[in-house]
Protein backbone atom coordinates (compact mmCIF):
# COMPACT_ATOMS: atom_id res chain seq x y z
CA UNK A 1 0.00 0.00 0.00
CA UNK A 2 1.33 3.36 -1.15
CA UNK A 3 0.50 6.85 0.75
CA UNK A 4 0.34 10.05 -0.76
CA UNK A 5 3.02 12.30 0.78
CA UNK A 6 0.57 14.40 3.19
CA UNK A 7 -0.76 10.86 4.82
CA UNK A 8 3.00 9.17 5.56
CA UNK A 9 3.99 9.33 8.90
CA UNK A 10 6.13 12.07 9.39
CA UNK A 11 10.01 12.43 9.33
CA UNK A 12 12.27 14.44 10.48
CA UNK A 13 13.62 17.03 8.11
CA UNK A 14 17.37 17.07 6.79
CA UNK A 15 19.34 19.83 4.45
CA UNK A 16 23.01 19.90 3.32
CA UNK A 17 24.35 22.03 1.13
CA UNK A 18 27.76 22.67 -1.17
CA UNK A 19 29.01 25.21 -2.87
CA UNK A 20 31.93 23.57 -4.60
CA UNK A 21 34.67 21.01 -5.40
CA UNK A 22 37.96 20.75 -6.42
CA UNK A 23 41.62 21.77 -5.95
CA UNK A 24 40.86 22.88 -2.46
CA UNK A 25 43.83 22.45 -0.62
CA UNK A 26 45.60 24.03 2.87
CA UNK A 27 47.95 25.34 -0.34
CA UNK A 28 45.65 27.10 -2.63
CA UNK A 29 43.45 28.56 -0.44
CA UNK A 30 44.42 31.51 1.99
CA UNK A 31 43.36 31.71 5.69
CA UNK A 32 41.63 34.26 5.38
CA UNK A 33 39.57 32.82 2.38
CA UNK A 34 38.81 29.47 4.18
CA UNK A 35 36.98 31.56 6.87
CA UNK A 36 34.92 33.69 4.15
CA UNK A 37 33.77 30.34 3.03
CA UNK A 38 32.58 28.79 6.77
CA UNK A 39 31.15 31.60 7.82
CA UNK A 40 28.71 32.09 4.46
CA UNK A 41 28.44 28.13 4.52
CA UNK A 42 27.02 28.06 8.28
CA UNK A 43 25.32 31.28 7.78
CA UNK A 44 23.14 29.93 4.69
CA UNK A 45 22.45 26.69 6.44
CA UNK A 46 21.23 27.97 9.49
CA UNK A 47 19.10 30.22 7.45
CA UNK A 48 17.59 27.20 5.45
CA UNK A 49 17.24 25.18 8.46
CA UNK A 50 15.06 27.88 10.19
CA UNK A 51 12.74 27.90 7.26
CA UNK A 52 12.27 24.00 7.19
CA UNK A 53 11.54 23.99 10.54
CA UNK A 54 8.58 25.85 10.43
CA UNK A 55 5.38 23.55 10.16
CA UNK A 56 4.90 22.52 6.60
CA UNK A 57 7.59 23.76 5.15
CA UNK A 58 8.40 21.69 1.78
CA UNK A 59 11.34 20.55 0.60
CA UNK A 60 10.92 22.16 -3.00
CA UNK A 61 10.92 25.71 -1.24
CA UNK A 62 13.83 25.49 1.38
CA UNK A 63 16.03 24.06 -1.27
CA UNK A 64 15.18 27.13 -4.02
CA UNK A 65 15.73 29.36 -0.58
CA UNK A 66 19.46 27.81 0.27
CA UNK A 67 20.71 27.69 -3.26
CA UNK A 68 19.09 31.25 -4.18
CA UNK A 69 21.57 32.73 -1.02
CA UNK A 70 24.27 30.58 -2.83
CA UNK A 71 23.81 32.15 -5.91
CA UNK A 72 23.70 35.57 -4.11
CA UNK A 73 27.08 35.34 -2.43
CA UNK A 74 30.26 35.46 -5.28
CA UNK A 75 32.12 33.31 -3.51
CA UNK A 76 30.25 30.65 -5.03
CA UNK A 77 30.21 29.80 -8.88
CA UNK A 78 26.62 30.73 -9.34
CA UNK A 79 24.78 33.62 -10.10
CA UNK A 80 26.43 36.62 -8.76
CA UNK A 81 30.19 34.47 -8.06
CA UNK A 82 29.90 32.59 -11.54
CA UNK A 83 32.66 31.93 -13.80
CA UNK A 84 33.37 33.26 -17.29
CA UNK A 85 33.45 31.72 -20.76
CA UNK A 86 36.40 32.26 -23.51
CA UNK A 87 34.48 35.01 -24.35
CA UNK A 88 34.42 37.14 -21.32
CA UNK A 89 30.48 36.23 -21.03
CA UNK A 90 28.41 34.54 -18.12
CA UNK A 91 26.00 31.50 -19.48
CA UNK A 92 24.29 30.48 -16.28
CA UNK A 93 22.74 26.82 -15.56
CA UNK A 94 20.56 25.21 -12.95
CA UNK A 95 18.27 22.08 -11.81
CA UNK A 96 15.26 21.17 -10.25
CA UNK A 97 14.34 17.85 -9.13
CA UNK A 98 11.66 16.63 -6.96
CA UNK A 99 11.30 12.97 -5.30
CA UNK A 100 7.17 13.03 -6.07
CA UNK A 101 4.58 15.52 -6.04
CA UNK A 102 5.06 17.51 -9.15
CA UNK A 103 4.47 16.12 -13.35
CA UNK A 104 7.69 16.73 -14.32
CA UNK A 105 9.41 15.87 -11.85
CA UNK A 106 12.19 18.14 -12.80
CA UNK A 107 13.22 21.04 -14.58
CA UNK A 108 16.28 22.78 -16.31
CA UNK A 109 17.82 26.07 -17.48
CA UNK A 110 20.90 26.68 -19.64
CA UNK A 111 22.26 29.86 -20.84
CA UNK A 112 20.68 32.39 -19.05
CA UNK A 113 22.10 35.53 -19.11
CA UNK A 114 19.98 38.09 -16.87
CA UNK A 115 18.17 35.97 -14.19
CA UNK A 116 19.52 37.14 -11.17
CA UNK A 117 18.57 33.85 -9.47
CA UNK A 118 18.17 30.71 -11.68
CA UNK A 119 17.02 28.51 -9.55
CA UNK A 120 13.87 30.56 -8.78
CA UNK A 121 12.83 29.85 -12.70
CA UNK A 122 13.84 26.30 -12.34
CA UNK A 123 11.18 26.24 -9.66
CA UNK A 124 8.74 28.24 -11.70
CA UNK A 125 8.78 25.84 -14.38
CA UNK A 126 8.61 23.07 -12.09
CA UNK A 127 5.61 24.42 -10.17
CA UNK A 128 3.63 25.55 -13.29
CA UNK A 129 4.05 22.28 -15.13
CA UNK A 130 1.09 21.80 -12.88
CA UNK A 131 -0.97 23.80 -14.82
CA UNK A 132 -2.32 22.50 -18.44
CA UNK A 133 -0.53 25.12 -20.60
CA UNK A 134 2.42 24.85 -17.96
CA UNK A 135 2.43 28.98 -17.39
CA UNK A 136 3.42 29.49 -21.10
CA UNK A 137 6.41 26.54 -20.69
CA UNK A 138 3.88 23.65 -21.93
CA UNK A 139 5.42 20.17 -20.48
CA UNK A 140 9.03 20.57 -21.37
CA UNK A 141 11.72 19.90 -18.97
CA UNK A 142 14.87 21.16 -20.72
CA UNK A 143 15.03 25.22 -21.49
CA UNK A 144 16.99 27.45 -22.76
CA UNK A 145 18.60 30.89 -24.06
CA UNK A 146 15.99 34.38 -24.45
CA UNK A 147 12.76 32.45 -24.87
CA UNK A 148 12.85 30.68 -21.12
CA UNK A 149 14.10 34.18 -19.83
CA UNK A 150 11.42 36.39 -21.37
CA UNK A 151 9.35 34.32 -19.26
CA UNK A 152 10.71 34.58 -16.36
CA UNK A 153 10.24 38.33 -16.84
CA UNK A 154 6.65 37.55 -17.38
CA UNK A 155 6.34 35.74 -14.25
CA UNK A 156 8.04 38.36 -11.98
CA UNK A 157 11.51 36.99 -11.51
CA UNK A 158 14.50 39.48 -11.14
CA UNK A 159 15.60 40.44 -14.52
CA UNK A 160 19.17 42.07 -14.27
CA UNK A 161 21.81 43.42 -16.86
CA UNK A 162 24.73 41.61 -17.62
CA UNK A 163 26.87 43.07 -15.37
CA UNK A 164 25.41 41.97 -12.59
CA UNK A 165 26.96 38.92 -12.53
CA UNK A 166 30.70 40.52 -12.58
CA UNK A 167 33.12 40.49 -9.68
CA UNK A 168 36.66 41.63 -9.90
CA UNK A 169 38.08 37.92 -8.68
CA UNK A 170 36.42 35.91 -11.41
CA UNK A 171 37.39 38.64 -14.07
CA UNK A 172 40.62 38.15 -12.52
CA UNK A 173 40.48 34.38 -12.95
CA UNK A 174 39.39 34.48 -16.23
CA UNK A 175 42.20 36.26 -17.24
CA UNK A 176 45.05 34.38 -15.87
CA UNK A 177 43.49 31.74 -17.58
CA UNK A 178 43.44 32.55 -20.88
CA UNK A 179 47.24 33.87 -20.27
CA UNK A 180 48.03 29.86 -18.84
CA UNK A 181 46.32 28.56 -21.78
CA UNK A 182 48.41 30.62 -24.24
CA UNK A 183 51.63 29.40 -22.26
CA UNK A 184 50.91 26.17 -22.44
CA UNK A 185 49.87 26.37 -26.17
CA UNK A 186 53.32 27.97 -26.96
CA UNK A 187 54.91 25.32 -24.82
CA UNK A 188 53.28 22.80 -26.55
CA UNK A 189 54.52 23.90 -29.78
CA UNK A 190 58.00 24.54 -28.62
CA UNK A 191 58.23 20.65 -27.45
CA UNK A 192 56.03 19.45 -30.83
CA UNK A 193 58.20 16.72 -32.81
CA UNK A 194 56.29 17.90 -35.98
CA UNK A 195 55.35 21.13 -37.76
CA UNK A 196 52.40 21.58 -36.08
CA UNK A 197 53.46 21.09 -32.37
CA UNK A 198 50.41 18.42 -31.76
CA UNK A 199 52.92 15.94 -29.66
CA UNK A 200 53.69 18.93 -27.43
CA UNK A 201 52.07 19.78 -23.99
CA UNK A 202 48.06 19.81 -23.87
CA UNK A 203 45.83 22.66 -23.70
CA UNK A 204 43.50 20.92 -21.24
CA UNK A 205 46.63 20.09 -18.95
CA UNK A 206 47.15 21.68 -15.48
CA UNK A 207 49.70 24.26 -15.42
CA UNK A 208 52.25 24.73 -11.66
CA UNK A 209 50.39 27.88 -11.05
CA UNK A 210 46.54 25.74 -11.59
CA UNK A 211 47.92 23.08 -9.32
CA UNK A 212 48.69 25.40 -6.60
CA UNK A 213 45.73 28.41 -7.03
CA UNK A 214 42.21 27.03 -6.54
CA UNK A 215 40.45 27.55 -10.05
CA UNK A 216 36.26 26.97 -9.65
CA UNK A 217 35.00 23.71 -11.29
CA UNK A 218 31.97 23.11 -9.19
CA UNK A 219 28.44 24.08 -8.86
CA UNK A 220 26.32 25.02 -6.00
CA UNK A 221 23.63 22.89 -4.28
CA UNK A 222 21.13 21.49 -1.98
CA UNK A 223 19.41 18.85 -0.84
CA UNK A 224 16.57 18.69 1.41
CA UNK A 225 14.25 16.21 3.07
CA UNK A 226 11.03 17.91 4.45
CA UNK A 227 8.40 16.55 7.42
CA UNK A 228 6.38 14.55 4.53
CA UNK A 229 9.39 12.76 3.60
CA UNK A 230 9.67 14.28 -0.05
CA UNK A 231 13.67 15.17 -1.13
CA UNK A 232 14.44 17.98 -3.23
CA UNK A 233 17.80 18.57 -4.76
CA UNK A 234 18.56 22.15 -6.33
CA UNK A 235 21.58 23.07 -8.30
CA UNK A 236 23.03 25.82 -9.85
CA UNK A 237 25.96 26.89 -11.65
CA UNK A 238 28.29 29.42 -13.65
CA UNK A 239 30.07 25.99 -15.62
CA UNK A 240 33.76 25.52 -16.22
CA UNK A 241 36.08 28.38 -15.75
CA UNK A 242 37.04 29.59 -19.12
CA UNK A 243 34.37 27.49 -20.79
CA UNK A 244 33.53 27.49 -24.63
CA UNK A 245 30.74 29.05 -25.24
CA UNK A 246 27.11 27.23 -25.50
CA UNK A 247 29.00 24.83 -23.78
CA UNK A 248 26.11 22.40 -21.87
CA UNK A 249 27.85 20.88 -18.34
CA UNK A 250 26.07 18.19 -16.22
CA UNK A 251 23.94 20.95 -13.64
CA UNK A 252 20.87 21.23 -16.70
CA UNK A 253 21.68 17.65 -17.58
CA UNK A 254 18.89 15.13 -15.98
CA UNK A 255 20.83 12.41 -14.48
CA UNK A 256 24.23 13.41 -14.38
CA UNK A 257 24.86 16.41 -12.22
CA UNK A 258 21.47 15.85 -10.13
CA UNK A 259 18.59 13.24 -9.42
CA UNK A 260 16.07 12.74 -7.18
CA UNK A 261 13.38 9.70 -7.21
CA UNK A 262 11.50 6.98 -5.03
CA UNK A 263 10.24 3.38 -4.89
CA UNK A 264 8.74 1.28 -3.28
CA UNK A 265 9.85 -2.29 -1.64
CA UNK A 266 7.57 -4.77 -1.57
CA UNK A 267 7.38 -7.17 1.71
CA UNK A 268 9.11 -10.34 1.36
CA UNK A 269 6.71 -13.59 0.64
CA UNK A 270 6.71 -15.02 4.14
CA UNK A 271 8.66 -18.74 4.41
CA UNK A 272 5.69 -21.61 5.01
CA UNK A 273 6.82 -23.37 7.85
CA UNK A 274 6.64 -24.02 11.12
CA UNK A 275 10.17 -22.75 13.40
CA UNK A 276 9.01 -25.52 15.97
CA UNK A 277 10.18 -28.62 13.44
CA UNK A 278 13.69 -28.90 12.74
CA UNK A 279 14.59 -30.82 9.67
CA UNK A 280 16.38 -33.63 12.36
CA UNK A 281 12.64 -34.82 13.43
CA UNK A 282 11.34 -35.02 9.79
CA UNK A 283 13.76 -37.12 9.38
CA UNK A 284 12.94 -39.66 12.24
CA UNK A 285 9.10 -39.25 11.37
CA UNK A 286 10.22 -40.90 7.33
CA UNK A 287 12.27 -43.99 9.19
CA UNK A 288 9.44 -44.95 11.44
CA UNK A 289 7.50 -44.66 8.78
CA UNK A 290 4.97 -42.54 10.43
CA UNK A 291 3.67 -40.29 7.89
CA UNK A 292 0.65 -38.56 9.95
CA UNK A 293 3.14 -36.99 12.12
CA UNK A 294 5.60 -35.92 8.77
CA UNK A 295 2.07 -34.15 7.54
CA UNK A 296 1.32 -32.89 11.09
CA UNK A 297 4.53 -31.48 10.86
CA UNK A 298 4.32 -30.09 7.43
CA UNK A 299 0.97 -28.87 7.24
CA UNK A 300 0.22 -28.29 10.68
CA UNK A 301 -3.32 -26.38 9.36
CA UNK A 302 -4.69 -29.53 7.35
CA UNK A 303 -3.71 -32.32 9.93
CA UNK A 304 -5.64 -30.37 12.51
CA UNK A 305 -8.93 -30.15 10.20
CA UNK A 306 -8.36 -26.48 9.19
CA UNK A 307 -8.15 -25.05 5.79
CA UNK A 308 -7.50 -21.45 7.03
CA UNK A 309 -3.99 -20.12 7.46
CA UNK A 310 -5.18 -16.70 8.37
CA UNK A 311 -6.13 -17.36 11.85
CA UNK A 312 -3.22 -16.13 12.76
CA UNK A 313 0.31 -15.28 12.18
CA UNK A 314 2.79 -17.79 11.17
CA UNK A 315 4.72 -18.75 13.59
CA UNK A 316 8.19 -17.69 11.95
CA UNK A 317 6.93 -14.14 12.74
CA UNK A 318 5.75 -12.74 9.49
CA UNK A 319 2.08 -10.85 9.55
CA UNK A 320 -0.46 -11.40 6.88
CA UNK A 321 -0.88 -7.52 6.96
CA UNK A 322 2.56 -5.75 5.57
CA UNK A 323 2.71 -2.70 3.23
CA UNK A 324 5.83 -1.49 1.20
CA UNK A 325 8.59 0.08 2.05
CA UNK A 326 8.91 3.59 0.28
CA UNK A 327 12.65 4.51 -0.19
CA UNK A 328 13.60 8.28 -1.67
CA UNK A 329 16.90 9.70 -2.78
CA UNK A 330 18.33 13.12 -3.56
CA UNK A 331 21.68 13.78 -5.20
CA UNK A 332 23.45 16.80 -6.30
CA UNK A 333 26.89 16.67 -7.78
CA UNK A 334 30.11 19.66 -8.08
CA UNK A 335 33.23 19.06 -10.18
CA UNK A 336 34.20 18.15 -13.72
CA UNK A 337 30.78 18.79 -15.20
CA UNK A 338 32.01 16.63 -18.41
CA UNK A 339 32.45 13.77 -16.32
CA UNK A 340 29.85 13.59 -14.57
CA UNK A 341 28.00 13.56 -18.31
CA UNK A 342 29.75 10.78 -19.26
CA UNK A 343 29.12 8.58 -16.32
CA UNK A 344 25.52 9.30 -15.76
CA UNK A 345 27.04 10.10 -12.34
CA UNK A 346 24.19 11.07 -10.12
CA UNK A 347 21.71 8.41 -11.65
CA UNK A 348 24.08 5.79 -11.67
CA UNK A 349 24.62 5.98 -7.69
CA UNK A 350 20.38 6.08 -7.18
CA UNK A 351 20.15 3.21 -9.52
CA UNK A 352 23.30 1.42 -7.75
CA UNK A 353 21.76 2.12 -4.42
CA UNK A 354 17.97 0.96 -5.71
CA UNK A 355 19.22 -2.14 -7.66
CA UNK A 356 22.30 -3.63 -5.95
CA UNK A 357 20.29 -2.92 -2.22
CA UNK A 358 22.58 -1.04 -1.04
CA UNK A 359 23.35 1.76 1.25
CA UNK A 360 22.85 5.42 -0.68
CA UNK A 361 26.46 6.10 1.31
CA UNK A 362 28.03 3.36 0.02
CA UNK A 363 26.97 3.87 -3.38
CA UNK A 364 27.90 7.59 -3.34
CA UNK A 365 31.43 6.98 -2.45
CA UNK A 366 32.15 3.93 -5.15
CA UNK A 367 30.91 6.87 -7.73
CA UNK A 368 33.05 9.99 -6.01
CA UNK A 369 34.78 8.89 -3.31
CA UNK A 370 38.47 8.33 -3.67
CA UNK A 371 39.65 6.12 -6.34
CA UNK A 372 36.10 6.08 -7.03
CA UNK A 373 34.32 5.64 -10.29
CA UNK A 374 34.54 9.02 -11.62
CA UNK A 375 38.40 8.62 -11.11
CA UNK A 376 38.78 5.57 -12.45
CA UNK A 377 36.91 7.16 -15.85
CA UNK A 378 39.84 9.40 -16.21
CA UNK A 379 42.55 6.78 -16.39
CA UNK A 380 46.19 7.69 -16.67
CA UNK A 381 44.92 11.22 -17.48
CA UNK A 382 44.27 12.10 -13.75
CA UNK A 383 45.82 14.37 -11.54
CA UNK A 384 47.52 15.72 -15.01
CA UNK A 385 44.19 17.77 -15.81
CA UNK A 386 40.81 18.79 -14.24
CA UNK A 387 39.01 14.89 -15.51
CA UNK A 388 37.17 13.48 -13.13
CA UNK A 389 37.35 15.25 -10.66
CA UNK A 390 34.25 15.72 -8.24
CA UNK A 391 31.40 15.17 -5.15
CA UNK A 392 28.48 14.27 -4.45
CA UNK A 393 26.27 14.86 -1.54
CA UNK A 394 22.65 13.03 -1.58
CA UNK A 395 20.01 12.32 1.16
CA UNK A 396 18.41 8.68 1.56
CA UNK A 397 15.13 7.90 3.26
CA UNK A 398 14.04 4.63 4.04
CA UNK A 399 10.47 3.66 5.33
CA UNK A 400 10.75 6.63 8.16
CA UNK A 401 15.00 6.57 8.25
CA UNK A 402 17.23 9.01 6.73
CA UNK A 403 20.73 9.94 6.28
CA UNK A 404 22.79 12.50 4.69
CA UNK A 405 25.80 11.41 2.92
CA UNK A 406 28.66 13.08 0.84
CA UNK A 407 32.04 12.30 -0.42
CA UNK A 408 34.66 13.51 -3.18
CA UNK A 409 37.61 12.26 -4.20
CA UNK A 410 39.72 15.61 -4.46
CA UNK A 411 41.61 18.07 -2.04
CA UNK A 412 38.16 19.26 -0.66
CA UNK A 413 34.61 20.27 -0.94
CA UNK A 414 32.41 22.94 0.97
CA UNK A 415 29.17 21.47 2.67
CA UNK A 416 27.54 22.10 5.48
CA UNK A 417 24.54 19.89 6.85
CA UNK A 418 22.38 19.42 9.94
CA UNK A 419 23.41 16.32 11.87
CA UNK A 420 21.55 13.41 13.26
CA UNK A 421 21.57 15.42 16.62
CA UNK A 422 20.69 18.69 15.10
CA UNK A 423 23.77 20.04 15.29
CA UNK A 424 25.14 22.01 12.40
CA UNK A 425 28.33 20.97 10.93
CA UNK A 426 30.85 22.72 8.27
CA UNK A 427 33.64 21.03 6.30
CA UNK A 428 35.69 22.11 3.59
CA UNK A 429 38.80 19.31 4.10
CA UNK A 430 38.42 15.43 5.05
CA UNK A 431 37.08 15.74 9.27
CA UNK A 432 40.68 14.85 10.32
CA UNK A 433 42.28 17.69 8.48
CA UNK A 434 39.50 19.86 10.09
CA UNK A 435 41.53 21.16 12.98
CA UNK A 436 44.24 21.93 11.00
CA UNK A 437 43.04 24.11 8.51
CA UNK A 438 44.90 26.05 5.82
CA UNK A 439 48.63 26.45 5.79
CA UNK A 440 48.77 30.21 4.62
Amino acid sequence: MQLSPHSRPKVQPRIIIHGGAGNITKQTISKQRYAAFEASLRRILASSAALLSIPGATALDVATFAVSQLEDDELYNSGHGAVFTRAGTNELECSIMVSDGYQKRGASCMLLQHVRNPIKLAREILVRGESDDGGGAQDHCQYSGPYVEQLAKEWGLDIVDTEYFWTKGRWEEHQRGLKEDSKKKENGEKKGSGEDGKSGLSVTEMSDWEKTHYIPLGTCGAVVLDSFGTICTATSTGGLTNKIPGRIGDTPSTGTGFWAEEWFEEPKTPMMFQSSSPISSLLDHISRGNLQSLVGDCFPNFANGTSNPSNGPLESGFSSKQTSIRHAVGLSGTGNGDTFIRMAAARTVAAKSRFSSCSLASATTWMAGPGGELQKSAGDRWGHVHEGVGGIIGIEVVGTNCAVVSDFNCGGMFRAWVGDDGEHKCLIFREEDWENGPEK
